[in-house]
């Protein structure tokens, strides 16, 4: 899996334009999976380092038991609605998949926490074209970087 640093320095403009998406509230959306395989969706707060995306999570929390037992997440943008009559002035909205490794907890955080580095596998971007008649969607998948797809 990389590293967000690895997916900035193959698609700098990109990053730059998810990284600004996520940016652009502070909720977030988290998948993990439970015991039995099925989806959790939960709320989450990340915060793009220069070289790593990391986040934090309560003791005892259930997306904590979660990802410590399979480490796979998917993590959806603040979602934000096109503007009416004009979607091709919504930002749109971003995608992260991979999974979390564990990192040294801030001294700062509460007492039990943990704190994770999210390795990606996937960064996705979607957006309305400035004629707003496609769905522009972008993609970087380690191993194979970015693309671009239209379509209607």
């Amino acid at each position: 899996m990389a590293t967000w640093q690895e997916v900035q320095a193959d698609a700098p403009q990109f990053a730059s334009r998810v990284r600004a998406i996520f940016d652009a509230g502070t909720n977030k959306t988290m998948a993990s999976l439970r015991r039995d395989g099925s989806p959790r969706i939960s709320g989450t707060e990340l915060v793009f380092e220069p070289e790593r995306i990391t986040l934090g999570m309560m003791p005892d929390s259930q997306k904590l038991h979660d990802v410590l037992r399979d480490r796979r997440v998917a993590i959806h943008s603040p979602t934000l609605e096109p503007p009416a009559g004009q979607p091709s002035d919504w930002a749109g909205d971003a995608k992260l998949a991979g999974v979390l490794v564990t990192k040294e907890p801030n001294p700062a955080d509460p007492p039990g926490s943990s704190s994770f580095e999210l390795r990606v596998h996937e960064v996705v971007l979607t957006y309305i074209d400035p004629d707003n008649t496609h769905l522009i969607i972008e993609s970087w998948h380690e191993g194979r970087g970015w693309k671009r797809i239209s379509r209607l």
